[in-house]
């Protein structure tokens, strides 16, 4: 199986829509792609981003205790596929032994993905099929910021 190539996101930004779902815009060095998640994940990532503590562990909080409980770690984010305008991702998982490294896929919604990366400070990467299947929404972005 040959190696996916995959090219690093360089920065997130979240934007609430008018319809009431929010906008996540991924920037790489080639384009930049939108993801429409819902508003709560839309805030928990915006949270993230901020650096916010929530009082209370939030569903993402508790992923990452569980995987800190078990010496594992997130290694980083891969937004996969795109299929109908439907994204799908990749969190690579890390568990250093006193023999050997484990590493293990598991499949996620990419809005979820964002955030555990987000909040564990790990890299995100988008593979560039799917980059180049989506348009570049940069100047949509560059609108948004001067309206904000």
């Amino acid at each position: 199986m040959s190696k996916l190539e995959a090219i690093p996101v360089t920065s997130i930004e979240v934007v609430p829509t008018k319809a009431g779902a929010v906008a996540v815009f991924l920037v790489t060095p080639l384009k930049t792609m939108v993801i429409q998640v819902d508003p709560a994940v839309g805030e928990a990532l915006q949270g993230a981003l901020a650096g916010k503590v929530p009082d209370r562990p939030q569903s993402h909080d508790l992923m990452l205790h569980l995987l800190l409980g078990l010496d594992a770690v997130v290694v980083h984010v891969v937004i996969v596929d795109v299929k109908e305008g439907v994204f799908f991702a990749r969190v690579l998982l890390g568990q250093e032994g006193p023999v050997a490294r484990k590493i293990a896929e598991v499949d996620a919604r990419p809005s979820d993905a964002l955030v555990l990366a987000v909040k564990a400070k790990r890299p995100v990467f988008i593979a560039k099929p799917v980059l180049d299947a989506c348009d570049d929404m940069a100047d949509t972005l560059a609108r948004l910021r001067k309206q904000a």
